[in-house]
């Protein structure tokens, strides 16, 4: 795998270096599009994550705002690894799999 630095957007560049082609900084992957910051609710070991983040919905009949949820898989690049309860930085990119559209590429906080 060739070694890439630029992915298009200002973010970190992880020290390890990984044999995944499907990192957007190590492998193939171009990534595009939307972005996204959430938290990792879930992993797994074949490299995916679940990522969820919030967004309040005004309802005009009682003026009130209500808590409604957006969750997606992600591509959880070996370089990066990131475990449940981080804030992580996700992008869109070209299908990885049925349900995997997204690629993490950077850990806000742990």
């Amino acid at each position: 795998m060739k070694e890439k630095n630029n992915i298009g957007i200002d973010v970190t560049v992880p020290k390890e270096k990984c044999g995944d082609r499907n990192c957007p900084f190590h492998g193939t992957l171009k990534v595009r599009g939307r972005v996204f910051i959430g938290e990792v609710i879930s992993k797994d070991i074949h490299g995916t994550a679940r990522i969820k983040w919030g967004r309040q919905l005004l309802i005009p009949k009682y003026e009130r705002y209500e808590k409604r949820f957006s969750k997606i898989s992600s591509h959880n690049p070996k370089c990066i690894d990131a475990n449940v309860g981080d804030k992580v930085k996700v992008m869109e990119c070209k299908p990885i799999s049925k349900t995997k559209h997204f690629v993490i590429v950077q850990i806000i906080e742990k």
